[in-house]
């Protein structure tokens, strides 16, 4: 579904497309209620195939919109126009953290400082028991006042809601582009398993956007969809600290743990892979701790 400057969209105008991904298509628009300006991901009609779906999309909507965090994209409202669910949120100036990368390498403070802020929003969420499931560059987003937003906050778990008892294998969700169940390249191998998923998950997930970020290098990513989740799956990458010399042990053993196989082998919450990247944000340049012997040794070095 395209929409054109001025058609509307239940009360909002629509002003300039701002984007469009497996998630649907993003329009900047403007609330003439309340005279600003919002942004609205328009979801593609398949989703909305009757009204049951269409109220648990609503209702887990409405559990994300109530998060109130600085850290994670405000929900404004949620609603149905013609058969297409649209999700109305604040209008975010800025960048992806997929832009980020692409313009330039933040250095390892800078890494440091957006993961901490990150791992705050996350944290927030899983408290109030909503688990992201698509953490991502893309769904990372600097503003322009460098304040970290997750974007798309539970949209998987709501979109799977739309898509429950659908006749689409658990297989083809997994390997078909653009299905809500998650981005294969950043999927936890529970997920990959079609397994339940919970905070731990995340926190993998994160654990790959982390590591892509210190040593600009995906730690699973194959030639081919197929391959990509056997390497989750099956295989350990080497310490970013192999690709970058300038990462210190610590740091390693954070990115590490955060990919373990096994959940229980993981930060058992957001909040304290939060508190590990704070301390080593925080430690004194050449503190012997960072770089000291570390008790994962299985960790290539």
């Amino acid at each position: 579904m395209s929409l054109s400057t001025g058609a509307r969209l239940g009360p909002y105008e629509i002003l300039s497309p701002l984007g469009a991904g497996g998630m649907g298509e993003v329009y900047r628009a403007r609330d003439p209620r309340l005279g600003r300006e919002v942004a609205i991901k328009v979801l593609p009609r398949d989703f909305a195939k009757d009204d049951v779906r269409v109220k648990r999309f609503e209702h887990e909507a409405r559990s994300v919109a109530a998060l109130n965090h600085p850290n994670i994209l405000t929900v404004f409202d949620v609603g149905t126009d013609d058969g297409t669910p649209y999700v109305v949120t604040e209008l975010l100036e800025g960048e992806t953290f997929r832009e980020l990368l692409r313009r330039r390498a933040p250095t390892q403070q800078q890494v440091l400082a957006l993961a901490v802020q990150a791992t705050q929003g996350l944290a927030a969420a899983h408290h109030k028991g909503i688990v992201h499931r698509d953490l991502k560059p893309e769904n990372l987003f600097l503003t322009a006042d460098g304040r970290v937003k997750i974007l798309d906050f539970g949209l998987a778990r709501m979109a799977a809601a739309l898509n429950e008892d659908s006749a689409a294998t658990t297989e083809e969700n997994l390997t078909r582009p653009g299905m809500l169940v998650g981005t294969v390249a950043y999927m936890s191998p529970e997920q990959a398993k079609a397994l339940p998923v919970d905070p731990r998950g995340d926190v993998f997930s994160f654990g790959i956007v982390l590591y892509e970020l210190l040593s600009r290098t995906h730690p699973f990513r194959r030639d081919t969809m197929t391959a990509t989740l056997t390497a989750i799956l099956q295989e350990t990458p080497p310490a970013p600290s192999t690709l970058d010399g300038e990462i210190p042990h610590a740091l390693d053993w954070v990115v590490m743990r955060c990919l373990e196989k096994a959940p229980d082998e993981r930060f058992p919450s957001a909040h304290e892979l939060g508190l590990a990247l704070d301390a080593v944000l925080k430690a004194p340049a050449g503190a012997a701790w960072l770089t000291g012997d570390w008790p994962e040794s299985r960790y290539a070095r």
